[in-house]
Order: C-alpha cells, then sequence, then structure tokens
C-alpha cells in the first residue's frame, strides 16, 4: 500500500534533533504534552533531565507517560535516527522561530514537531485540494491554475492524494515550488503510485509530516493533516468535492482559521459537484481562473505576467529595461505608475518604453498607458 522514501544521504541528525525524537515517540505523550513540558522546562535537554517526578508535578504529566520515555539507546529510537538521517529528514519544532512556518503558528492548534524533506519555502501559500477520482477537466483546471500562481512566487500547498491533489503539484513544479502534507510517517508515501511525484516536491519544495516515522496512512490522521493543510496557506481551493468529501473538512478547518475559501463551480448532476457548489452557496469566493485568486490574495501580482523561458526578448535587454519589461502585464499601467514601480524618472522610462515598443514588446493604448504586448486580456 505504500512505500519506503529515500532522497538523500544527510547524516548527522543533530543532539537536540535527537532529544525531540526521544520525546516524540514516547507513547502517550502526543502534542498538548509536549507542548506543557515545553512550558515547564524550556528545552528537549531540560525535560529529559528533569525526570517522572517532575514532569508530573510541573507539567501534569502521568507517571505511566513518563515511564514510557525510550530510553537513549533504545533499539527503535536509534534505528529511527539512522532511518531520518538517510532519508534526509529534518525535525522542526513550534520552538525553532526561523524555520517553523509563519502561518502554522497562528493556528489553534498547531503541530508541535514536524518532519521535514526539502526545503520549506518561505514564500506565501495558497491551499489547493479536491476529488481524488477527478474529472479530466478538473485536473487540468487545477495544473493551469497552480502553474500561473506558482510563476508568481505563491508557494502550492496539497496533500499528494489521487485526483486534484496530484494536479495541484504538478502544475506548481512547471513554474515554481509547491508543499506536500503527508497523513501518514515521513518514510512513508501512499498511494504508492505518487513516488516518483514526491521526488520531485522535495527537490523543488518539500514534504512534511507531524507523525513520527513509520505511522501507516490510517483515516483517522488525514483530519490532522487537512488543518495543516490550510493553516500553512492564506487560503484554500477546493475543485470538485461531494457533499461529504474530505475536502471540506480542510474548507472548515480555513474558516475556523481565518483563511480565504474558494471553490471551483461543477455541473449541477455531477458526484463531485455538491460540496463545491455547497460552499459556493455558503459565500466562499468563485474560482474560474487563476486571476479569480489573485484579484483577492494577492492583487499587486493580478496583472504582472509571467516571461516565458522561449522568449527571446528578455536576452536583449539591458537590466533597466528587463525590470520595465517585467512590470509590463494585461492589465493598461499608466505611465506615472510604471514609473514608480520601476524607479526611473519620466525621460528615463519614455526611453525604455520606446525602445520597447520597436522591439515588439510594449503596446501604448490612450491615455498613456501601457501593457506587454500580445499579453492575453
Amino acid at each position: 500500500m505504500f512505500n519506503p522514501l529515500c532522497f538523500f544521504t544527510d547524516p548527522d541528525m543533530t543532539r537536540e534533533q535527537q532529544n525531540w525524537l526521544r520525546l516524540h515517540l514516547t507513547s502517550g505523550l502526543g502534542r498538548v504534552g509536549i507542548m506543557r513540558l515545553m512550558e515547564a522546562f524550556g528545552s528537549a535537554e531540560a525535560i529529559l533531565a528533569a525526570g517522572p517526578t517532575a514532569w508530573r508535578q510541573q507539567a501534569g504529566i502521568r507517571a505511566a507517560v513518563a515511564a514510557a520515555l525510550p530510553a537513549p539507546q533504545d533499539p527503535h529510537l536509534l534505528r529511527t535516527v539512522q532511518h531520518l538521517d538517510r532519508i534526509g529528514a529534518t525535525i522542526i519544532t513550534f520552538w525553532d522561530r526561523h524555520r517553523y512556518p509563519a502561518a502554522l503558528r497562528t493556528i489553534y492548534d498547531p503541530p508541535a514537531l514536524l518532519y521535514v524533506l526539502g526545503e520549506l519555502p518561505e514564500a506565501e501559500s495558497l491551499a489547493v485540494v479536491g476529488a481524488r477520482r477527478a474529472s479530466e477537466p478538473g485536473r487540468r483546471l487545477t495544473k493551469s491554475i497552480c502553474a500561473e500562481l506558482a510563476a508568481r512566487d505563491i508557494t502550492i500547498v496539497s496533500g499528494l492524494a489521487r485526483g486534484i491533489d496530484s494536479a495541484a503539484h504538478l502544475g506548481a513544479l512547471e513554474t515554481g515550488r509547491t508543499v506536500a502534507v503527508l497523513g501518514c510517517g515521513i518514510d512513508l508515501i501512499y498511494p504508492q503510485e505518487n513516488i516518483e511525484l514526491a521526488h520531485r516536491i522535495a527537490s523543488a519544495g518539500a514534504i512534511l509530516s507531524e507523525y513520527p516515522p513509520g505511522t501507516p496512512p490510517l483515516p483517522g490522521h488525514f483530519p490532522g493533516r487537512n488543518r495543516i493543510i490550510s493553516g500553512l496557506a492564506k487560503g484554500v481551493v477546493i475543485v470538485e468535492a461531494a457533499e461529504k468529501s474530505g475536502s471540506l473538512l480542510t474548507a472548515d478547518f480555513a474558516l475556523e482559521q481565518g483563511r480565504e475559501v474558494f471553490a471551483v463551480p461543477g455541473q449541477v448532476y455531477s458526484r463531485t459537484s455538491g460540496g463545491v457548489n455547497r460552499l459556493l452557496k455558503d459565500g466562499a469566493h468563485l474560482v474560474t481562473e487563476a486571476r479569480d485568486i489573485l484579484d483577492t490574495l494577492w492583487p499587486d501580482r493580478a496583472s504582472i505576467l509571467t516571461i516565458s523561458a522561449d522568449d527571446p526578448l528578455p536576452k536583449k535587454l539591458s537590466a533597466e529595461q528587463l525590470t520595465v519589461y517585467e512590470n509590463l502585464g494585461a492589465e493598461p499601467l499608466h505611465i506615472d505608475e510604471l514609473a514608480r514601480k520601476c524607479r526611473l524618472t519620466p525621460m528615463e522610462l519614455s526611453a525604455i518604453l520606446l525602445h520597447l515598443e520597436l522591439e515588439g514588446g510594449a503596446e501604448q493604448l490612450p491615455g498613456t498607458r501601457y501593457i506587454r504586448k500580445n499579453s492575453p486580456r
């Protein structure tokens, strides 16, 4: 049902990370218990040095739980350390001010620990989830939207499931970065068919899980995964979801966390349309293209078109000319606003715009407004 995942060889898990792993492998010690211990003692090292009596007296941790703490030489602990070293996974804790995702820190029940493969992007994120048995048009639209958003430095977050999730990751990988959140251990990939996709994601973004290595993908783990997907993002897009779809749970988490919810409308009689159409009735933002999301969450990026890799013009431009070209988009921009964005004088900008017009890269509209030539309206 699932396979081991091996990406990198990066040994030497730090002593601090080994201490955290020892705590996380303690049977019965969950997120709340770890939070209490940190509040009482301040560091993983201090927690481990405190002992069962102090755990009970200062953090309210039951003696049976404290007794379950693995010994430093516990075989399972040592095997897990070696396994995480072998695949190159790292542990990021809630108390790591630099690496723990800022957006996730703000939710009601943030994970105490995250296991991570790859590098978590610092850019703002959008979550995209939907039906596993998605239609071809739904997958195609998802890929297109995610590719356009990723090209604007927006990280796409999803759950690595079949259907819409996979399409979201694939679209983002065409132009930018993506993050996959698992409902199992970081060393397992489910479904098995997405192992190669997981390799690509870890190389161009990150895979993460709050569950210890070896944890199977049990149904009860996926609601927790969904709260992380929405918690990482500024908004959540639902593409194709039935009335009782797990994607709707992600939308519920998003609303609780103060995130925006978007939905792609579906055909009335389609099995995977009931959930998204209900979201729209309840006030979700309607989405048929990337601009619908950009206008709500990132209006400053809506009019900026990406430059195709096969566009020959940028190679002919100076640094200042390229800056102007990059700031032109599908929406007409007044010359004064363009000058402000590019930090150029009117005389400098006029000369550059004339050059771009002659090169076929810009078009002047009435009212001294400009667009990038041949850009889609």
